[in-house]
């Protein structure tokens, strides 16, 4: 049998080397010549290396940009025709539209779209018209629409985005990658490295000490959980707060909120990280105040070092969290309900720890990685036409 050629194309390099980690390297391992296209940027030789793929550089933006997004489309279709893949799997809206339409013009056998979040979800008015015109264009592209939670499916279905709904399906139980298990687990030598980073930072024994992983944008709730903090620490003298994650320019923060992050001492933000395990392995809860998500990895893999998560009632979040048992759910773009569920969890330590051991227990049950791989490994053979 032919190998099976597959073209994994998403907008930004993050997509590949941190949300789709090692998911790559698996498909190359089980008979599949990978190919990766995406906007070139410092990390291309890490990449390449570590999903041992080959990897074509291809300039998207994440804007709106007609004439950019029409070259794209064009190079795009260049590419295609080059490599004569028999998939195009696609990750993150602009990559959609253009991978999709580009594989349907040059009729790739097998066409595939993962939606892990949709920033119209927070649109309205004309722009919203626009944003749904090309969701449905990327979705009547392909054959298949995978977005990453079933809530997500669901609102997909309500807004009658393509024109097939029995398109639309989740693999395995949600996430664009699942977790690996092993490597998101507390070992002693974490717990080290987690000590040091505390001492550097004058991190207390007694010391309570939030989390947030994730872009620090206006759309992940960052400026309603530093204000909250601010509450929180007039309460508590012994608060901190680590922000793991870089900078947003498309959605930045306000500038009060850059500003108390940039001169607040009980803030540290460490930016963007390979290894995020010893900063979460240094909190006792973890916050995620986020406006809308598909299934949030940065969630997932809290959960699975077992500790105690404050999410928004939202698309994804609430697929993981089964409010008042592995978690708390509360009301998006709200100070106040950061606030309040923060003191629940700190006041009461013996039910915040064990809202993290049933956390660790439900993403242990759920959410392996090499099992959802190999879901997507038989979803494409199973789905690819015979070739003759």
């Amino acid at each position: 049998m032919e190998e099976i050629k597959l073209l994994r194309i998403t907008t930004e390099t993050y997509s590949l080397r941190i949300l789709l980690k090692g998911q790559l390297k698996y498909m190359s391992e089980h008979g599949v010549e990978v190919s990766m296209a995406s906007t070139p940027d410092k990390f291309v030789g890490d990449l390449v290396l570590n999903q041992r793929a080959r990897f074509y550089p291809l300039n998207l933006s994440r804007e709106l940009t007609p004439f950019k997004d029409l070259i794209a489309l064009f190079n795009t279709i260049r590419l295609i025709r080059k490599i004569k893949p028999h998939i195009v799997h696609t990750h993150s809206p602009k990559a959609g539209i253009i991978g999709m339409l580009a594989a349907y013009i040059c009729r790739v056998p097998l066409r595939m779209h993962t939606v892990a979040g949709l920033p119209l979800m927070e649109v309205t008015g004309s722009k919203r018209k626009l944003l749904d015109f090309v969701e449905s264009l990327t979705y009547d592209c392909a054959h298949w629409v995978l977005p990453n939670s079933q809530e997500l499916r669901k609102f997909i279905l309500d807004n009658d985005l393509g024109s097939d709904k029995s398109k639309v399906l989740v693999l395995g139980n949600g996430s664009s990658n699942g977790i690996d298990l092993e490597y998101f687990s507390v070992t002693p030598k974490l717990r080290e490295e987690s000590n040091e980073f505390r001492k550097a930072h004058n991190i207390g024994n007694s010391d309570v000490v939030l989390a947030f992983m994730g872009r620090l944008a206006n759309y992940k709730g960052v400026n309603e959980l530093v204000e909250a903090f601010l509450i929180l620490k007039k309460r508590h003298q012994n608060l901190k707060l680590i922000l793991i994650g870089a900078p947003e320019e498309l959605n930045p923060l306000k500038a009060e909120t850059d500003a108390e992050i940039k001169n607040n001492e009980s803030i540290i933000a460490v930016g963007h990280q390979h290894d995020v395990r010893k900063f979460l392995v240094a909190a006792e809860i973890f916050v995620f105040p986020s406006y809308r998500e598909g299934f949030p990895q940065a969630l997932l893999q809290a959960s699975a070092m077992g500790i105690p998560c404050i999410a928004t009632n939202i698309n994804g979040c609430n697929e993981m969290i089964d409010d008042g048992n592995t978690g708390l759910l509360i009301q998006p773009k709200s100070v106040g309900a950061i606030v309040d569920a923060c003191e629940k969890l700190i006041s009461n330590k013996s039910a915040s720890r064990e809202m993290g051991k049933l956390a660790q227990q439900f993403v242990l049950k759920n959410f392996e990685q090499q099992q959802l791989w190999n879901d997507i490994l038989t979803f494409y053979k199973s789905n690819l036409p015979s070739k003759k």
